[in-house]
């Protein structure tokens, strides 16, 4: 029995909780990565199901077709459903959590717990007057970061996170499924999203 790519990763659901909670953001970024990503040689070869002809014993006697570190193309079909059915709707799942959470990031966050401790640390800062030549570090305040400042960081390096994962994919993509696939992962990516609109 030949066994089955690994199925897309659907995504939480989108609140400011997720968000704002940045362990459990790059939680699900990690597991949809591992689950589809990481894996992406496994989940090729599972495409290639040499199981469905029975064994050969006489294979092992004659010279492989293939070049050491070269992998077996996989059939055109295979791959355009693996891309269509699995990898790019892991993709634009992680996109969606992405792209809400930058505009989570970008919103006004008058839940944010500690609004009130950095008014009151800034304002604390601003009436003290320190003599900088005895205490040369005294003038230094770095002011505490808001939840909306740590989202958008956290969004920023989880998406320079996906643009080299995706990069890395793809380069697996294109050796396994040359005929099947563009060069660029975005152009494919945004040829893929077009059609599912029409759809």
């Amino acid at each position: 029995m030949a066994s089955q790519p690994a199925s897309k990763v659907d995504h939480p659901s989108l609140t400011p909780q997720l968000c704002f909670s940045t362990s459990t953001l790059k939680d699900f970024l990690r597991v949809s990565r591992s689950q589809i990503d990481d894996t992406i040689t496994q989940n090729l070869n599972a495409l290639n199901t040499p199981a469905s002809r029975k064994f050969d014993p006489t294979s092992l006697s004659k010279p492989s077709r293939t070049l050491p570190g070269r992998s077996v193309p996989l059939p055109s079909e295979s791959c355009k459903s693996f891309v269509s059915d699995v990898l790019f709707p892991s993709w634009q799942s992680r996109s969606d959590v992405l792209n809400y959470c930058a505009s989570v990031a970008t919103s006004d966050d008058p839940n944010d717990p500690d609004s009130l401790i950095r008014m009151a640390e800034s304002q604390t800062e601003r009436e003290k007057v320190v003599d900088e030549r005895l205490d040369p570090y005294s003038g230094r305040f770095f002011p505490r970061e808001s939840r909306s400042e740590v989202l958008a960081a956290v969004v920023r390096n989880e998406r320079a996170v996906e643009e080299i994962v995706r990069s890395r994919t793809w380069s697996e993509v294109r050796q396994r499924c040359d005929a099947a696939v563009r060069d660029d992962w975005r152009e494919e990516l945004d040829h893929w999203r077009t059609e599912k609109e029409k759809a």
